[in-house]
């Protein structure tokens, strides 16, 4: 079965998922542009124009999706399949982030659930990177079921920054 890493929507009675473009730049600068979205990211001024330019390019590599209010087609935020696997039968999910005007309801758990369902159709194990210090997103990806399975560094601008590996396996 062939997995596509970005298809067209995926969409529930909360949140939608349609592909990033280029076109949506400033809608979702403007989400990303409160500091406190950033204060547990390893990069921590991601709110400031210029590195958030620099992160919107670099998640193009990565199959972005830009999520939306299901209801009013509001700019939520983008998140991303990467690192497909096949022998492995695992995916990635990452390059998150939610505008805090939608933190502590449904949407997390709604854009993580339409993901995750999409990718067990695929593959067996889905993984996180999380920084850290991002102690709201480990405690997420806990409720969510996964579980730590490594400590690693990822080197952002030159500097070695540790990170927790999360898996969530298929029941």
């Amino acid at each position: 079965m062939n997995f596509n890493l970005q298809p067209d929507f995926l969409e529930n009675e909360i949140t939608k998922l349609i592909p990033l473009e280029e076109k949506h730049f400033e809608a979702l600068f403007e989400a990303a542009s409160d500091p406190l979205i950033w204060e547990q990211n390893p990069v921590k001024d991601r709110y400031k124009r210029e590195v958030f330019s620099a992160f919107f390019e670099m998640i193009f590599t990565k199959s972005p999706f830009l999520i939306l209010d299901k209801q009013t087609n509001e700019i939520m935020g983008t998140s991303s399949f990467y690192d497909y696997n096949p022998e492995k039968s695992s995916v990635a999910i990452g390059y998150t982030f939610i505008a805090r005007k939608f933190w502590g309801g449904p949407y997390n758990k709604s854009n993580k659930k339409l993901m995750i369902d999409y990718a067990f159709q695929h593959v067996d194990s889905i993984l996180f990177h999380i920084g850290s210090e991002n102690f709201r997103s480990q405690k997420a990806v806990l409720k969510l079921g996964a579980e730590k399975i490594n400590d690693m560094t990822f080197e952002i601008n030159g500097i070695n920054v540790p990170y927790f590996e999360y898996e969530l396996k298929k029941k």
